[in-house]
C-alpha cells in the first residue's frame, strides 16, 4: 500500500479534483501497474497491453484541448499524474511523456487542422503510439548540429539520416522527426509505413529497460508536404517540445525518490540487526531525515513551477531548475535508499534498484545535469556559457 508522503501538506494546496486525479492514478499505479513491471523489467520490454488503461486514465495528452480528444486539464494535473506514473517506474511516465508533451503538443502547437483531427484523438486514446526524434548519435546536447535532412521532392519531402535513443521508437505509428531543411529546421510527421522509414531497438540497455528505445532510421523517405509541420520552422520549436517534457520530469522523479523512499522506510522498521529494526540506528534515521526534507523541498518547487504554468508565467529557466534540482534529488535519494537495503537493496525483489538505474538516465535525458546549470547561469549572469 502506497503510503502519501505529504510531510508539509500540500495536499490542501491541491484541489478536490487534483487530488481525485492523483488519487485514481496512484491506485491504478499499484494495482495493475506494479504486478507487471518486475517482469517486464527483466525482459527488456513495455507492457503494451495498458497502453488503453492510459487512455482511458487521461494521461495521454493531459492538457491537449477536449475537441482533440484531450483531457484539457491543467499543468498541474499533468505534473501530477507524472509524479504517479513514475512512482511505478521511470519508462511508463516516459511513454506518458513523450506521448503528450512530445508528440501531440508538438502536432497540436504546430500542426495543421487536418494534422490536429488525424492524429490527435487516436494518440489520445491510446489507439496510435508516436514518438519524437530528435537526438542523433553525434548530436545529443548540440541539437542544432544535427545531420539529419529533408530536401523538397514532387509532392513534399526526401528525408534522410537517424535519430538516437528514441522512446517508443519501435511501437510507433507516426514519429515527429526534426530535420534540417533549405529554409532551416522542421517538423515531419513519419508515420510508420513510410517506405525508407525503419526503427531498430535498442538493446543491452541497464536502465529504462520496462521501456522502449530505438534508433531510427531514415533514407530517402518520402514524406508527404501534408504531414510537414507547417507552424515549426526553427529550433525554437523543439526546444519548446522540450521544455513541456522536461516540466513533466520535474515532477516524474519526485514519484520514484517517494517510491525509494517508502520502501527503505519500511524496511527499516522491519529489518533487525544486533537485536533492534535498524530504524532505530542514529545513522539510519539521519538518512531518512535527509530523504524526506529533499523530497519535500522538490514538491515545493514542482508545485510553484505548476501554478506558473497555469498561470503562464513559467520559463525555460525555471523549468531548467525543477528538472535539475529534482533529479538530483532523486537520485541520491535512491542511492541513500539503497543503502539502507543493503544487498537486498541490488535484487529486483525490491524496486529501489530499478529506480536508481532508470533515474541514471532521467539524468542524462531532456537536457543533461550540466546543460541546465548553463541555461541557469546565463539567465542569472545574462552571460551565455554557449559559444
Amino acid at each position: 500500500m502506497f503510503t502519501d508522503i505529504d510531510f508539509y501538506q500540500l495536499s490542501d494546496l491541491f484541489s478536490p479534483e487534483e487530488r481525485m486525479i492523483r488519487d485514481t492514478l496512484r491506485t491504478w499505479v499499484e494495482d495493475k501497474f506494479l504486478p507487471l513491471v518486475r517482469e517486464y523489467h527483466g525482459r527488456g520490454l513495455f507492457p503494451t497491453e495498458l497502453i488503453p488503461q492510459l487512455g482511458e486514465l487521461g494521461v495521454l495528452g493531459v492538457t491537449i484541448p477536449e475537441a482533440y480528444g484531450g483531457a484539457g486539464l491543467s499543468h498541474t494535473v499533468y505534473g501530477l499524474a507524472m509524479q504517479e506514473l513514475e512512482r511505478g517506474d521511470s519508462g511508463l511516465r516516459s511513454f506518458a511523456s513523450v506521448q503528450g508533451s512530445l508528440v501531440m503538443y508538438p502536432i497540436y502547437q504546430y500542426g495543421s487542422e487536418m494534422q490536429k483531427l488525424k492524429f490527435l484523438p487516436a494518440l489520445a486514446a491510446g489507439e496510435k503510439i508516436g514518438c519524437f526524434g530528435l537526438t542523433e548519435a553525434d548530436h545529443g546536447s548540440d541539437p542544432g548540429g544535427m545531420e539529419t535532412r529533408a530536401v523538397p521532392a514532387d509532392g513534399g519531402w526526401l528525408l534522410n539520416g537517424s535519430k538516437m535513443w528514441i522512446t517508443n521508437g519501435t511501437l510507433a505509428d507516426v514519429a515527429v522527426v526534426w530535420a534540417k531543411t533549405p529554409q532551416g529546421t522542421n517538423g515531419f510527421l513519419v508515420e510508420k509505413d513510410f517506405k525508407g522509414f525503419t526503427a531498430n531497438t535498442i538493446k543491452g540497455k541497464f536502465s529504462l529497460r520496462a521501456s522502449d528505445t530505438a534508433e531510427l532510421s531514415f533514407q530517402d523517405c518520402f514524406v508527404p508536404e501534408e504531414n510537414r509541420l507547417p507552424l515549426a520552422l526553427g529550433l525554437k520549436a523543439p526546444l519548446s517540445c522540450l521544455n513541456e517534457a522536461r516540466y513533466g520530469i520535474a515532477w516524474g522523479v519526485i514519484g520514484a525518490a517517494m517510491a525509494c523512499y517508502d520502501e527503505a522506510l519500511q524496511y527499516a522498521r522491519t529489518r533487525i540487526q544486533f537485536g533492534q529494526p535498524i530504524a532505530s540506528f542514529q545513522l539510519t534515521q539521519h538518512k531518512l531525515v535527509e530523504m524526506l526534507s529533499e523530497i519535500t523541498k522538490a514538491q515545493l518547487l514542482a508545485y510553484r513551477l505548476g501554478r506558473l504554468k497555469d498561470a503562464g508565467q513559467a520559463r525555460h529557466f525555471h523549468i531548467s531548475m525543477a528538472k535539475r534540482n529534482n533529479v538530483d534529488m532523486a537520485l541520491v535519494t535512491s542511492r541513500q535508499a539503497r543503502t539502507i537495503l543493503g544487498a537486498n537493496g541490488i535484487t529486483d525483489e525490491y524496486q529501489t534498484i530499478r529506480h536508481l538505474l532508470n533515474l541514471e538516465s532521467v539524468l542524462t535525458y531532456e537536457g543533461t545535469r550540466d546543460i541546465h546549470t548553463l541555461i541557469l547561469g546565463e539567465h542569472i549572469t545574462g552571460i551565455s556559457a554557449f559559444k
